[in-house]
C-alpha cells in the first residue's frame, strides 16, 4: 500500500508501523518477521497505513512519537515533537539547580517540554499552559499515562502565553513559540503545511508577534535571575536576541546552536 502511494522508503515505514503499532522498538518487526497479529492489530496497522498513504506525517499515522526519553500520544491538534525541541530541554536541564524550583512550559502542546522536565528533573512545581483545549486534552491524556515515571506533577492550564498563570512566581520559563510567518506558508513542506496545526506554526508581525508578547511579558512573572528560554527560527534567532537586549528587563543574554550547528535557541535572565 506504501509503495503504491509513492511512500519513500515503504519497507522500511511499513516496519515502523508495525513496531508504534505494538509499543516495540523500531527494529523489532525486521527481526520478527514470521509472526502472528491479532486481528485489532492488523486493522490498526492497515488504518495506520491508510493514513500514512494518504500523506499524513508518521508519527500523526501511528498516533505516537518519541521525544528525548518518552512516548508521547499526539493527534493533529498539536506539532509533530522535534529533535530541536530536545536540544531546548537539554539546554534548560543544565541551567537547573536546586533553586530552580518552578517552571513553565508556554504553548505546551502535547506536553512534550513539560513531561520531559517533569520527569528529569525534580521540581517543585511544573506548569504548562496553551491556548488550544483540544492541545491540552493531548498533554493531559499523556500526563496521565506518564504519571508513575515523573518527578513532578505538572499542572496543565488553558489561556494565552501568560496569563494562566497570573499570580505565580516562576525561576524559569521555556516556550517553543510560532515563529512561521504567513508569507511563509508556501514554503513549508507539504506534509507541515497540510497536516500540523497553524496556530502552532505561523504568527504574525514576521513569525515574531508571539515572541515578542513573551519577551515583554515575562519580567512580571520571573523571579529575579528567572531564566527565559526560547526556541527561534533559525533565521530570527539575532533579531530575538536583539529584541530581549534591548528590552532592558534582561541580562545574559545567549543565543545557542542546535545540533547542526545553526542558531537556534534564545536564552536571558531577568535582572
Amino acid at each position: 500500500m506504501l509503495e503504491s502511494e509513492g511512500v519513500s522508503e515503504p519497507v522500511r515505514e511499513a516496519r515502523e508501523i508495525v513496531a508504534a503499532v505494538l509499543d516495540v522498538p523500531k527494529f523489532w518487526a525486521a527481526a520478527n518477521t514470521i509472526s502472528d497479529a491479532s486481528p485489532d492489530v492488523a486493522r490498526a496497522v492497515i488504518r495506520a497505513a491508510m493514513k500514512r498513504a494518504a500523506g499524513a506525517p508518521l508519527a500523526y499515522a501511528v498516533s505516537r512519537a518519541c521525544f528525548r526519553h518518552l512516548t508521547l500520544e499526539i493527534d493533529e491538534s498539536v506539532l509533530i515533537p522535534r529533535v530541536e525541541t530536545e536540544v531546548l530541554v537539554e539546554r534548560v536541564l543544565e541551567r537547573c539547580d536546586r533553586n530552580t524550583r518552578t517552571i513553565a512550559d508556554i504553548g505546551t502542546g502535547s506536553g512534550a517540554i513539560a513531561l520531559s522536565l517533569a520527569f528529569e528533573h525534580e521540581f517543585a512545581r511544573v506548569f504548562a499552559t496553551d491556548i488550544s483545549r483540544d492541545a491540552l486534552m493531548v498533554a493531559k491524556a499523556n500526563a496521565v499515562s506518564l504519571a508513575a515515571v515523573l518527578k513532578t506533577r505538572v499542572d496543565f492550564r488553558h489561556g494565552s502565553l501568560l496569563a494562566p498563570l497570573a499570580g505565580e512566581k516562576l525561576d524559569a520559563i521555556v516556550c517553543n513559540p510560532p515563529y512561521i510567518s504567513f508569507a511563509e506558508i508556501a514554503d513549508l513542506p507539504p506534509d507541515v503545511r497540510d497536516w500540523e496545526p497553524s496556530i502552532a506554526l505561523l504568527c504574525a508581525d514576521d513569525g515574531l508577534a508571539v515572541t515578542r508578547e513573551l519577551v515583554k511579558r515575562a519580567p512580571a512573572s520571573l523571579a529575579s535571575g528567572g531564566l527565559l528560554a526560547l526556541e527561534v527560527d533559525t533565521r530570527r534567532a539575532g533579531t530575538v536576541a536583539e529584541m530581549i537586549a534591548v528590552d532592558g528587563q534582561y541580562v545574559d543574554v545567549e543565543v545557542l546552536l542546535d545540533l547542526t550547528g545553526r542558531e537556534r535557541f534564545v536564552f536571558a535572565r531577568r535582572n
